[in-house]
């Protein structure tokens, strides 16, 4: 299982609508209005990489989302 955090800009009064309808995306375990320079930051997990493409494709088309930027989180190393 792959982990990425989705971090998104809304627009103006849109941020509590799309935290709603983020934890409705396959994949999205977790999502929350946040300060600072996001809006809402969500915690994903996925598969693979279209697992995570279809995740994005899914937060980019809610109503006021203008921007995102995606983090994947790096697996520990093996010792």
């Amino acid at each position: 299982m792959m982990e990425a955090y989705v971090f998104i800009n809304s627009d103006p009064g849109d941020l509590w609508q799309i935290t709603e309808a983020m934890l409705k995306i396959d994949g999205i375990k977790m999502a929350h209005a946040v300060t600072g320079q996001f809006d809402v930051v969500a915690y994903a997990e996925f598969s693979n990489i279209d697992g995570l493409r279809d995740i994005i494709d899914s937060v980019r088309s809610l109503k006021g989302v203008q921007k995102t930027q995606t983090a994947i989180a790096i697996p520990p190393r093996l010792k």
